[in-house]
Formats: structure tokens, C-alpha cells, sequence
């Protein structure tokens, strides 16, 4: 990768992070780009739509081009027309944010969502966020369709990162992550419990198609609502769902790469 591509690519991701925007400056120290560059880099990336500036000499930020592109790709994809009434479904029965992510490449991403409640504690993390592998349901869900040899690959590769980000259960090692995978495997579904963030569960199946896992649906919410029996009633509901959108959605990996496998 050509040093000018790295670093404008760099500015993109520093820029998702900052959707209220950054000054040049700021964005330069935090990255190491000298600020000349930076400046040129910015400014081909504002000629080209991808970015903007708040006011003249003001803070730039991401305009929505690059949104606008994923969300073409998903629907290209059939995705979003063809989850939103599943998932809206799923939404109300359970009362909880249900989600649906897909694998790309080695990465699982969610992309579309429905929140069930409208009142009280709610769980509304932002879509287009790679899903935790080591930690979250989706990531356990995709894993347990896998072998444990790929299935490590795949999390020491993302790694497991900080303890402090995640829940207090959140597994720290290879052996603590197989133990909750083989768990997961033999329901056929995952389910956790202040593994993601404190005091929030969530439980997540696979979808497949064929035989290739392209996607994972999940409901999350606060543990005092979205209990273990609960999550075990909603179940089958969940499992429905993904049986549903397997066979008839045009959902495929976006590498085309299937990733399925069993130990």
C-alpha cells in the first residue's frame, strides 16, 4: 500500500470515529502525518465528497457518500429489503434490539436493526461496527459454525482486546472463549451474559445458506429484562428467523468466500 493511500484511508477511519468532525491539526498529530500533507490529503478527499468542512477553516468530517455507498452495496445484496421485516418481527415479539450482521471476509459486521422497545433501558449500539468475535453473540454464533482451529485464527487475529472495554465475563484466553464456543455449538445458538458490556445479555444464531454462514441475527438488551430464561423462550423465535432468511435472501458473503466449517 502506497504511503499517501494508508494515510487517507487512515483519515477516513479517524474521521468515523469523530462524526462531530476534527481540525487539521488534530487529526495530523493524532495520526503522524505531517501537516502539509494532511492538508493535501484533506483536501483531495473534500474534492472527491467524501469529506467536508463545518464552516471555512473549520473542523472537517465525513460527509455521507461513503454511507450512501455501503448502504447501495447492501442493497444490491438483497439485505436490507428482504431482513427488515424479519427482524421487525423478531423486534417486537422480544421487545429488544435485534440486529443482523454479515461475514466480510474475516470480519462480521452489523448492518441492519430493529429496536423493539421504545421505553425504558435501551441498547443501541451503531451499525457498521465490526462485532467483537471473542466477546459478543454474533461473534459466537459465526464461530461455533466453524472449526476451533479456524475459529482462533479468526479471534487472535482481531485479538481480544482490553479487559476494561467489555463485560466482566468477557473470555481472556483461547481456553475460556473454546469452552463458551463448544457451549454455544452443542445448543446451536450462543447466548451471553455480561460478557459484551456489564449487566447486558444478548443470544444469536447463525443464518446459512447452503453451506456457507453469511450473517448472524441477535436480540441484546439489559440482563434484568433479557434474562437467560428469556433468552432461552426466544429461541426457537430466533432460530425461525434464521431458517427464514437463509434459503430465501440473496445475503452471500461480501468476499464470496464461504467460511463454513465443524470440528
Amino acid at each position: 500500500m502506497t504511503l499517501a493511500l494508508d494515510r487517507g484511508l487512515s483519515l477516513l477511519e479517524q474521521l468515523c470515529d469523530q462524526p462531530e468532525g476534527m481540525p487539521l491539526t488534530e487529526l495530523a498529530d493524532e495520526l503522524g502525518i505531517p501537516r502539509s500533507a494532511c492538508h493535501r490529503l484533506l483536501g483531495e478527499l473534500q474534492r472527491r465528497g467524501y469529506v467536508r468542512q463545518s464552516r471555512s477553516q473549520g473542523d472537517y468530517m465525513l460527509t455521507a457518500k461513503l454511507a450512501s455507498m455501503g448502504l447501495g452495496l447492501l442493497s444490491s445484496k438483497g439485505i436490507i429489503d428482504i431482513a427488515e421485516p424479519v427482524l421487525e418481527r423478531l423486534a417486537k415479539e422480544s421487545g429488544e434490539l435485534v440486529r443482523l450482521s454479515i461475514v466480510d471476509d474475516d470480519r462480521l459486521v452489523w448492518v441492519s436493526k430493529s429496536q423493539g422497545t421504545r421505553m425504558g433501558l435501551r441498547y443501541d449500539p451503531d451499525m457498521g461496527m465490526e462485532a467483537r468475535l471473542s466477546c459478543t453473540a454474533s461473534g459466537h454464533a459465526w464461530l461455533l459454525t466453524m472449526s476451533d482451529e479456524r475459529a482462533v485464527e479468526l479471534v487472535s487475529r482481531q485479538g481480544f482486546g482490553q479487559p476494561k472495554e467489555y463485560g466482566p465475563k468477557a473470555p481472556t484466553t483461547v481456553v475460556s472463549l473454546l469452552d463458551m464456543i463448544h457451549e454455544a455449538r452443542a445448543r446451536g445458538f450462543a447466548m451471553i451474559d455480561e460478557v459484551f458490556a456489564p449487566g447486558m445479555t444478548a443470544i444469536a444464531a447463525p443464518v446459512v445458506r447452503g453451506q456457507e454462514t453469511v450473517g448472524v441475527v441477535s436480540i441484546a438488551g439489559p440482563r434484568q429484562r433479557l434474562t437467560l430464561a428469556r433468552m432461552q423462550k426466544l429461541s426457537s423465535a430466533v432460530l425461525a428467523a434464521t431458517a427464514e432468511l437463509g434459503p430465501i435472501s440473496k445475503i452471500s458473503t461480501l468476499s464470496g468466500k464461504p467460511k463454513l466449517g465443524r470440528s
